[in-house]
């Protein structure tokens, strides 16, 4: 009686290795094929992005604000500057320092990084993500008074310019200590909305705010995986990059929606009534009282952490309070000063140039009226002292 496996072929010894080898091949094949693709992809992005650059670096544009690879490509050049701010950055204004100086005709071109309602804490968001392609490299920011009046920041200021890409990068980098990322993971905690989108920031976010050991384990089990969203990230970035330089500046449509922050906090201020003179104390005090009480405080100095931590190079402007605005408000010049000396000592803890208009506060050509935006003759004060900063020897 014949056994049940006797109809069956001999297979010689090592055949079935042999057979399956090839399958093997095509499956590592399958696997590289896609990574070379997209590694070769990204390679071609980069090279256009650095070839490009100076065409695009003093243009104002959704993906560089949003993203991170136009603002390294900026600093990677040598003769860029990058300029964060808020919406006097987009302000079509005669002389404004990306237009002034996109010809370069000192040696150097203005970048700027910023729209309505950008704040000190998106802005230490980019330069965290930024890390050591900032160490040693020269950076100017532009404060806004009214950030500094404000009590909290607005939630719906702050969604408007938070980016995904920018906060992993800070969070999953290796720029900043331990201490300092669980300082601004507790900030960002306060806007959970904008956490909420992605569920690995969100864990991330929770576990470095709260210290406790158990929190510090998961967060090294998550490290890996914030590396890897971090790449994915950086890919997206870069294709994006690609397409929108390819396609001759046009942003795609998902990228073409224009932020427009509410009038809270900047755009056209709002008229104020003529206060007697028998209301300028009350006033003083309320002006002391929301200075005091304001959160940009906290973030500015955060951004100040960061930048020191990176050993990155900043030039801190601030354009002057609105004097005619504050004087109809009732409130004095002597209390006015109160701002610029708390930003200067601030500034001095950290060892930071400051320029601050103060002298400016009471010009009435450097502000365009009822707004914090510099005239055309406000925007060549800024020039000058942009480019006296970039040619200063480190």
């Amino acid at each position: 009686m014949s056994k049940p496996f006797d109809s069956l072929p001999i297979v010689a010894a090592g055949g079935g290795a042999r057979l399956q080898a090839p399958h093997l091949w095509s499956a590592l094949v399958a696997c590289a094929l896609p990574i070379l693709l997209l590694l070769g992809g990204r390679m071609l992005a980069i090279h256009f992005e650095q070839k490009t650059i100076h065409k695009t670096a003093p243009q104002d544009f959704f993906i560089k604000n949003q993203g991170l690879v136009f603002q390294r490509a900026a600093l990677r050049a040598g003769d860029i500057l990058l300029l964060y701010g808020s919406s006097e950055l987009t302000d079509p204004v005669v002389n404004r320092a990306s237009d002034f100086f996109s010809k370069e005709p000192t040696g150097f071109q203005v970048s700027p990084v910023g729209r309505a309602g950008t704040t000190s804490l998106i802005i230490l968001q980019k330069v965290g993500a930024l890390g050591a392609d900032l160490r040693g490299r020269k950076v100017a920011i532009s404060l806004s008074p009214s950030f500094f009046l404000t009590p909290a920041l607005s939630p719906y200021t702050y969604a408007g310019n938070f980016s995904l890409t920018a906060a992993s990068g800070l969070l999953f980098g290796n720029a900043l200590s331990r201490d300092l990322k669980a300082r601004i993971a507790r900030r960002m905690l306060e806007f959970p909305n904008t956490l909420a989108k992605n569920g690995l920031l969100q864990l991330a976010a929770g576990c470095l705010a709260s210290g406790r050991p158990r929190d510090r384990i998961v967060f090294r089990i998550i490290w890996p995986l914030g590396k890897l969203q971090n790449a994915i990230f950086d890919l997206q970035d870069h294709f994006e990059a690609l397409v929108f330089i390819l396609s001759g500046g046009k942003s795609s449509p998902r990228h073409g929606r224009v932020f427009t922050a509410r009038k809270t906090t900047r755009g056209e201020l709002p008229i104020a009534t003529p206060q007697p003179a028998s209301g300028h104390a009350a006033q003083d005090e309320a002006f002391r009282a929301r200075i005091a009480a304001a959160s940009e405080w906290t973030d500015l100095e955060l951004l100040f952490r960061t930048l020191t931590e990176i050993k990155a190079q900043p030039l801190i402007l601030s354009i002057p309070l609105d004097a005619a605005l504050y004087e109809v408000r009732g409130v004095s010049s002597s209390v006015r000063q109160i701002y610029y000396d708390r930003l200067r000592a601030l500034a001095r803890q950290y060892h930071f140039p400051v320029v601050d208009f103060r002298e400016h506060d009471a010009d009435p050509s450097f502000l365009i009226a009822h707004r914090e935006h510099p005239t055309p003759k406000g925007w060549m004060f800024y020039n000058r002292a942009l480019d006296d900063f970039f040619h200063k020897p480190k």
